[in-house]
């Protein structure tokens, strides 16, 4: 189907521009990541040179990984390289996500846990910005936890036991 008539063979504008939009969210959402978070995105595979993983700084966890994926092993039609963006999720709101279109189960990550965002324009900027942000939190170090001290004497207690 040929959609503009600078390209001879077929319409090679839109293929650029949904690959243009693709690096684009890819770009933005590495831009957001460095300015919110302090991220600095790290290649760790060179089977993968484009797997972008954010973690925190302190304990290590990954919050999020973007990387290019054939279509056909996410269960979608085509062979074609499409990026996504894996985050961590409540597993019921992750359950309801996957209903929607553009929200799969988490590509080689737990199912139930991960959620797999396409980042091809199906989903829009300020539904993932929030979810990235639900990751960064349930990924972060739990911190110290408080000790609750009790007011009652010791001897107070000992009598309720």
């Amino acid at each position: 189907m040929q959609i503009c008539s600078l390209c001879p063979d077929g319409c090679l504008c839109y293929n650029k521009f949904m690959n243009n939009l693709s690096l684009s969210h890819r770009n933005d959402i590495l831009q957001y990541a460095a300015e919110t978070y302090g991220a600095v995105p790290e290649y760790l595979w060179a089977s993968t040179p484009d797997a972008a993983v954010l973690r925190h700084t302190d304990n290590r966890k990954w919050y999020a990984l973007i990387m290019s994926v054939q279509k056909d092993r996410l269960g979608l039609s085509g062979t074609e390289p499409i990026d996504i963006l894996n985050i961590k999720c409540d597993p019921i709101l992750g359950s309801s996500l996957r209903t929607e279109r553009g929200f799969l189960p988490g590509y080689h990550m737990n199912h139930e846990k991960w959620l797999t965002i396409l980042l091809d324009g199906t989903v829009k900027p300020e539904k993932i910005y929030p979810l990235l942000e639900m990751s960064f939190e349930l990924t972060k170090s739990a911190g110290k936890k408080k000790t609750v001290r009790s007011k009652k004497k010791p001897e107070e207690e000992r009598e309720e036991r």
